[in-house]
């Protein structure tokens, strides 16, 4: 993570581990400003502009850690901070984990049920790609109606929910919207929308055109441990 920086997620400087306490220690960039949950309340979200904003920092972000083989695996409003600028940032990495360069299959899913992908709820493998994917789409949806898509009064019957029950949206909401949150939110991962297909959909670029990708932008350390600046290829 060290070696990784882009506007879109909250840079980690330094990890100090204790022996003499048996910990470590993150030394993170300081974000002044609110998570996105604070952005809504419980029962109405924000509007379609801010949440395409807001879905539009998140996408960025998150190519940018697949492409660096990153799987986030709790990509959800609590961990999405906003900047006093305005600018979305992903954090908290407690859960993520790094694949190899093509294969993505993992079987641990520690992340928060409600955000959980169907694929991942029998504890079976699955692509960590494709599950950020899944809890981008639940994000998205929290941030427009305010509430989860499925949610069951214990963690059993909120997975039997994400595994079973049909994706139900009002009959009145924009049509472009409507397309996006369904292929998100397919449960068939095969299926589902990739971070590529959110990028070029009609409702995500908007006014703004496409999304600045930064795919090429990290640090790298020498041989020596001195910090370079420079561009990697992915």
């Amino acid at each position: 993570m060290k070696s990784l920086e882009h506007p879109n997620i909250v840079n980690l400087f330094e990890v100090i581990d204790d022996p003499n306490t048996d910990h470590f220690y993150m030394v993170l960039e300081y974000v002044e400003g609110k998570w996105v949950c604070e952005a809504f309340g419980d029962t109405r979200g924000i509007s379609e502009d801010t949440a395409r904003k807001y879905l539009r920092d998140i996408v960025s972000g998150l190519m940018y850690l697949h492409a660096h083989n990153i799987i986030h695996g709790d990509i959800k409003p609590d961990n999405l901070l906003i900047t006093s600028a305005g600018t979305l940032k992903i954090a908290d990495f407690s859960v993520s984990q790094v694949v190899e360069d093509c294969d993505d299959e993992l079987r641990r899913s520690p992340g928060t049920p409600v955000f959980t992908a169907p694929e991942c709820c029998s504890g079976s493998t699955y692509h960590g790609k494709a599950a950020d994917t899944w809890a981008v789409g639940v994000t998205l949806y929290c941030m427009i109606f305010g509430k989860y898509p499925f949610l069951g009064e214990t963690i059993p019957d909120t997975y039997d929910k994400i595994v079973n029950k049909p994706l139900i949206l009002p009959d009145d909401m924009n049509p472009e919207l409507r397309n996006l949150l369904e292929g998100l939110l397919c449960k068939d991962p095969r299926q589902r929308m990739t971070l590529n297909d959110i990028a070029e959909h009609t409702w995500v670029i908007g006014e703004y055109g496409s999304i600045p990708q930064y795919l090429c932008w990290c640090k790298r350390n020498t041989l020596q441990g001195e910090e370079t600046s420079g561009s990697c290829h992915t």
